[in-house]
């Protein structure tokens, strides 16, 4: 490996851990916060942390660009990624746009899908497998989804929703509907519906790659001990 080579590795090692450490800082100080009830959008401090994670995040997606290999692929495998590392909340904020708040809700929630989407990356690439790396990356997504979409409801229907007693009503919840199996608590705010529904369609796309996943595994076993 040339210097120049290896020089690529610990830069993009390091964007990598750089992306680890904030996200796990977005998932934890957002979540202490709605626990606590603290309006994380009315606070400057906050949006000017964000700004900032947002803007190292749009900058590490550039330079891995520069250093990919095939630029347009790694631009398609990783849009998402550039999508919600916009600052929406500071656009918001500086040009004063007014949404409902329901919309604002959710707009609260993307740092959480940046970090989630972020972790899920992350975690497969600590594995050498293709296979087992998709399946963990995927199943990360799936449990950051869960989280999340716990957290947005815990939100948004704890004060109108009697159901609702405190966090573990959300993630019974978000588990109940993800797994397709349906809850006994019913949503009643029309973001908490919507994320009813997108949490059914969610577990019916990512339930059959776990199935896919075991039978691929079981396949190969099996040829390793046909061939001793």
């Amino acid at each position: 490996m040339n210097s120049s080579n290896l020089l690529e590795k610990y830069i993009k090692n390091f964007l990598q851990i750089s992306i680890l450490l904030l996200s796990v800082f977005l998932v934890v100080s957002m979540s202490i916060d709605i626990f606590r009830g603290i309006d994380t959008y009315a606070q400057n401090n906050y949006l000017k942390i964000q700004y900032w994670i947002c803007l190292w995040f749009l900058f590490s997606f550039f330079i891995e660009i520069f250093l990919s290999e095939n630029r347009w692929k790694y631009f398609k495998t990783h849009f998402i990624f550039l999508i919600i590392s916009i600052p929406y909340q500071n656009i918001i904020y500086l040009y004063h746009i007014q949404l409902p708040s329901e919309a604002m809700y959710l707009i609260r929630f993307i740092p959480l899908l940046r970090g989630g989407y972020a972790l899920a990356i992350v975690v497969g690439w600590f594995t050498n497998n293709k296979i087992s790396s998709l399946f963990i990356t995927y199943l990360s997504m799936l449990m950051a989804t869960v989280y999340f979409s716990s957290l947005a409801f815990y939100a948004i229907e704890y004060t109108i929703n009697p159901q609702i007693n405190g966090y573990g009503d959300a993630i019974w919840w978000a588990f109940m509907n993800v797994t397709t199996v349906g809850s006994n608590i019913v949503a009643i705010s029309i973001t908490g519906k919507v994320l009813t529904v997108l949490l059914a369609a969610i577990g019916m796309m990512m339930f059959p790659i776990f199935t896919i996943y075991l039978t691929n595994l079981i396949t190969t076993k099996a040829k390793e001990l046909g061939r001793e």
